[in-house]
């Protein structure tokens, strides 16, 4: 029953997704600006349509707090997702109970709050990787700010390399580094990686994507991927 329940909230995060970029006319109504360019999911066009996070207690307010700040402050200059995306990390991290979540691409930690926002409630943890020690530098004081430094591990270095040392199983993958390298760290994270896990793949538009990844993860009988237009691929390890 519980992975029924699972696989059901997952469908209906998706579907919104589609949905709410179907109702905006595609890219044209997107924010952009993030990690390597336009995309994202975006918010339907209109007050009436657009929705704001809720805070349910006080540590949520905090973090929703610092998140804000640096949406308004400094995102674009730093290559995080737009709040949309992070919001839908968020979704689909609480609605896996994720246990371990592993980002490649700290950027200033944006979406590694927005992680941690969902596994502070699951009782999970975030390997995040960066190879830019000033961007790591302005990551850690974000986390720091949010109160989720303890659920966070930072890894600096090459991740090709580091992301050997990730022990499994592995809930969520979360790619939005090099785009020429989201193959190869899915090649070594994929065994990792528990049946029912997401490959979560950032600025997956024509002429970002790499298309030796797009084949792989399309190819695959053991995965099942959806390519959302906003710039967003959603793949699932079957059971």
């Amino acid at each position: 029953m519980y992975r029924k329940v699972v696989v059901w909230g997952l469908a209906l995060v998706m579907a919104a997704g589609v949905v709410g970029y179907a109702a905006m006319g595609g890219r044209d109504g997107m924010r952009g600006g993030q990690r390597g360019g336009p995309g994202g999911m975006g918010t339907m066009a209109g007050d009436f349509m657009r929705t704001e996070p809720l805070a349910k207690d006080d540590a949520e307010t905090k973090i929703l707090e610092v998140l804000d700040v640096m949406d308004r402050t400094g995102r674009r200059g730093n290559m995080n997702v737009p709040k949309e995306d992070g919001r839908l990390l968020r979704l689909l991290t609480e609605s896996l109970q994720a246990k371990k979540v592993v980002e490649l691409g700290t950027s200033t930690g944006y979406s590694g709050i927005w992680f941690a926002l969902a596994l502070r409630k699951t009782g999970g943890v975030l390997i995040t990787h960066e190879i830019d020690e000033a961007r790591a530098s302005v990551a850690r004081e974000n986390f720091k700010k949010a109160g989720v430094e303890e659920q966070i591990t930072l890894v600096m270095g090459d991740a090709h390399e580091k992301v050997n040392d990730v022990e499994g199983p592995i809930d969520i993958v979360f790619l939005d580094a090099d785009k020429e390298g989201y193959l190869d760290y899915m090649q070594k994270l994929l065994p990792k990686l528990r049946a029912g896990g997401l490959i979560i793949a950032h600025n997956m538009n024509p002429g970002q994507a790499d298309p030796r990844f797009v084949q792989a993860i399309t190819t695959d009988k053991n995965l099942e991927t959806l390519l959302l237009q906003g710039g967003v691929s959603v793949t699932m390890k079957k059971h």
